[in-house]
């Protein structure tokens, strides 16, 4: 199992990252809340989770240990596979996750593309004791980088399409929240913005 990387960070998008390991460029499936934590480092070091299919085998990384931990508990779950795990937490921060958990929130989980009641309370029931004991991280906001309107519309249309959606729905979303926002927003809030209006 692959615990972690540490190399150079030479591709940087909101949905995955490449390091250079030795001259070795791994792909790394990313959140947002990763994203968000790497700002603009050169040397990176992301905890990591080896999925291991028929057809592929994908890595994981987290920024923060309490993310991947969330993660492993996630996808522990029958019916939450780590693209699901990992659209969780995109939409909502690692605290949000374990506080919607422990509240018995299920309508906070089952805004998330693709979570339906049935699996949320399954979430919630199956990991209230786990989540509890664990104890919730600190509490953190993410800043994102402001960029310009364009750029930063293009870079969330990308990750939105990344994570499924249809381009058609995704531009609509996009630009919505940037009409709310008047251009004002990180590519982060942006992404979960247009998340929980799809």
């Amino acid at each position: 199992m692959i615990a972690y990387l540490s190399g150079k960070l030479v591709f940087k998008d909101p949905t995955y990252v490449i390091i250079d390991v030795g001259g070795v460029g791994y792909q790394v499936k990313i959140s947002l809340q990763t994203y968000s934590k790497i700002k603009d480092e050169e040397q990176i070091r992301l905890l990591t989770f080896l999925h291991i299919k028929e057809d592929a085998h994908t890595l994981y990384g987290f920024k923060e240990e309490s993310e991947k931990k969330l993660f492993l508990l996630l996808i522990s779950i029958t019916g939450v596979g780590p693209n699901t795990g990992l659209m969780i937490l995109s939409s909502l921060s690692t605290e949000e996750v374990e506080h919607a958990i422990l509240t018995s929130d299920v309508a906070t989980i089952q805004a998330v593309k693709g979570i339906g009641a049935k699996t949320a309370q399954r979430i919630i029931l199956e990991l209230k004791d786990k989540v509890g004991k664990q104890g919730g991280g600190e509490m953190s906001t993410p800043l994102g980088f402001l960029k310009t309107s364009n750029k930063i519309r293009e870079e969330a249309l990308q990750a939105l399409i990344t994570l499924g959606f249809p381009k058609a729905a995704a531009e609509k979303n996009i630009a919505q929240v940037l009409k709310k926002s008047n251009g004002e927003i990180s590519l982060e809030d942006l992404i979960k913005a247009s998340l929980k209006t799809l």
